[in-house]
């Protein structure tokens, strides 16, 4: 017998209890109980919280939602990850890091970058899932190396970058913006090769976009996902000292620069 569809006419998602963090507790049920309709769906909060966080993205789990409305919590499947032995970098986006004069930076301007994440239009969203309880929680997790973003410099003018969470040795893709054409490819670009350098194997992109897949990513069923995933986030933590660009690891994924940008 097939098993029924879970759907909000036939369900009710779960509420988490505050008080299992306060017991050391996992708050969240098994992503088995997520939804069909709307895909993905595992649970509900009134707020996000950086223990809540913690909690989450080990597990496969975050948050998705509008400022006004309950915190949906989400395990999509299929899940969209990009391993970063396997970024496709086309000819015309290294053309571009050749010709112009940019920069790119870790952890520098990490306010900035979710200023403009939550800010810039985006196709059939009326407003932005970044809300001010998630930044909040963003900004305090990043104090404690688990928040990273990466700035893309244009004349001092920052025109693009992302940022994501980290824990063990796996990377959670959260956003990404650009002012100008390519600065979050160069920084996807920059992200993916220097993970690959220090030994991380992929990147969480969470749902696939026409973007992400020309780059290179491709789409794991939820258990096959949560198993690399389980064995990633117990490594080593990286310190956030230790997010430093190596000007060689872009020279060798773009190629050196023309002389009058480099």
């Amino acid at each position: 017998m097939s098993t029924p569809l879970r759907t909000l006419d036939t369900h009710l998602p779960s509420w988490l209890d505050p008080q299992c963090l306060a017991q050391g507790l996992n708050p969240f049920p098994p992503t088995t109980h997520c939804f069909d309709d709307p895909p993905g769906l595992l649970a509900l909060s009134d707020r996000i919280t950086p223990a809540l966080l913690r909690q989450a993205y080990p597990q496969g789990i975050f948050p998705w939602s509008a400022e006004d409305e309950p915190v949906t919590w989400w395990s999509p499947e299929p899940r969209a990850v990009l391993y970063t032995d396997q970024i496709k970098i086309r000819r015309s986006l290294k053309q571009a890091w050749r010709q112009q004069p940019w920069q790119i930076t870790f952890n520098h301007a990490l306010a900035q970058v979710l200023n403009h994440c939550a800010s810039c239009p985006r196709p059939g969203q009326d407003g932005t899932w970044l809300r001010q309880d998630l930044q909040h929680s963003l900004l305090e997790l990043h104090q404690q190396s688990y928040v990273h973003s990466v700035e893309v410099w244009r004349d001092d003018q920052l025109v693009g970058g992302l940022y994501g969470l980290s824990f063990g040795q796996m990377f959670f893709g959260e956003s990404m913006f650009s002012l100008v054409p390519n600065a979050s490819k160069l920084a996807l670009v920059a992200l993916t090769v220097h993970l690959q350098d220090w030994g991380w194997p992929m990147i969480d992109c969470q749902v696939t976009s026409d973007h992400l897949m020309s780059m290179g990513a491709v789409e794991l069923a939820r258990p096959d996902f949560e198993a690399q995933l389980q064995h990633q986030v117990t490594l080593r933590q990286r310190p956030q000292q230790d997010w430093i660009i190596n000007p060689n690891l872009l020279a060798k994924a773009l190629g050196h620069k023309d002389a009058d940008h480099a």
